[in-house]
């Protein structure tokens, strides 16, 4: 999926380290075969192939993920939308080849012509969803996350109750660790000056999940200008705005994954107005030219009080 992962658990002494790294590889490698872009006989790959008007049989989880993907894109009035895939690669930042210069005002409208997260149908009784025709499914915003509370419900159904799972960033942790402290996490902050006083905020996962969005994972720079790999769908262009991340606490990590996109993409104002209205954890990260002010949602407020 493009990305690394780490796992750390507390292991009781009859258990067997070998079979449990196997049994999270086999979770990873099924969320791969099931929602990754990057492979090409991936059911999301296949379904991004179909001809329009065909209906497609989903496995479970790409199935439960595409209508939480869905669910965030119609309350966020598309700010995410799983069916950004050509826009996403017509930039560089998916599987296809990084760009070194933004592509031009045609081709963004064309990338623009095939999304459209309401066009896309589905059966929930049959687990099915419906081709429009030229839609490409793109699920890097909330795959990752749900990859995480997969491999966590393995590790518990283990009967390992103490871990913390990470991929690509986002994480989730269960228990304590050994010496019975909490899995603390430091809030990720974007690099450079003015970015230490956030890089304080700490926040101890228990039964929670952590993900960030920010404009300085990964980007080009073409005369003079940073084009950040958040698209938002609405424009076509990469989100643009003076807010740098937004990190968000929830139970789901791949909840928090796709709100964290969705927030990022609505930006400072607007994006605090959807979390107020929504009870979503989130911190915002603004930059000025001093460095980065820092503003809470009233739910992720009240986690720290």
């Amino acid at each position: 999926m493009g990305t690394s992962w780490s796992v750390a658990a507390l292991l009781p002494p009859q258990a067997d380290a070998g079979a449990i790294a196997a049994g999270i590889g086999a979770v990873l490698e099924r969320v791969i075969a099931q929602m990754s872009n990057w492979e090409a006989d991936s059911d999301l790959s296949r379904f991004n192939r179909a001809p329009a008007g065909s209906w497609h049989a989903l496995p479970a989880d790409c199935f439960a993920v595409l209508r939480t993907a869905l669910q965030v894109a119609r309350d966020s009035g598309g700010a995410y939308d799983p069916s950004a895939g050509p826009l996403v690669d017509l930039w560089g930042f998916g599987p296809a080849p990084a760009r070194r210069a933004p592509p031009s005002p045609d081709d963004v409208q064309a990338a623009r012509a095939r999304c459209g997260w309401a066009r896309i149908e589905t059966d929930a009784a049959g687990g099915r969803a419906r081709q429009p025709g030229g839609v490409a499914l793109d699920f890097c915003a909330i795959a990752k996350g749900f990859a995480v509370d997969a491999v966590a419900r393995y590790l518990c159904a283990q009967g390992l109750d103490h871990h913390l799972t990470e991929i690509g960033g986002e994480l989730r942790g269960h228990g304590v660790k050994p010496d019975g402290m909490p899995w603390w996490v430091a809030l990720e902050a974007p690099p450079g000056p003015g970015s230490d006083g956030a890089q304080q905020t700490l926040v101890a996962l228990h039964g929670l999940s952590v993900a960030t969005s920010g404009d300085y994972r990964r980007y080009f720079d073409s005369e003079g200008r940073r084009y950040a790999h958040t698209i938002d769908p609405r424009t076509g262009y990469p989100a643009s705005h003076a807010l740098a991340s937004v990190t968000v606490i929830h139970p789901q990590c791949m909840l928090a994954d796709a709100l964290s996109t969705a927030l990022t993409v609505l930006g400072p104002e607007a994006g605090m107005a959807h979390a107020r209205r929504h009870g979503i954890a989130a911190r915002f990260l603004v930059r000025t030219a001093d460095g980065f002010l820092e503003h809470h949602s009233p739910a992720f407020a009240a986690m720290l009080a």
